[in-house]
């Protein structure tokens, strides 16, 4: 068992190249039963982490617009 497989991702994104690693690894078929079981498991460790950050992102975007989200507004918009 690698614990360096197991650690903490760095961040968001190595977290998320991971899980498509994992997932591409698992639609494959060619993993044993066991080693199924595993990347599911770090699977679901990643996907939680994954909505954590993107939790945390989503309140720090909310305390950036003084606890209200403002509508996108595009250099388009109709006048």
């Amino acid at each position: 068992m690698a614990k360096s497989r197991a650690a903490a991702p760095k961040d968001y994104e190595s977290a998320l190249a991971e899980l498509e690693a994992i997932v591409a690894d698992m639609e494959s078929g060619q993993l044993p039963l066991e080693a199924s079981l595993t990347a599911y498991k770090r699977g679901a460790e990643l996907l939680h982490y994954c909505r954590q950050q993107l939790t945390d992102a989503e309140q720090q975007v909310k305390i950036l617009e003084n606890g209200t989200l403002q509508p996108f507004k595009s250099d388009d918009a109709d006048d």
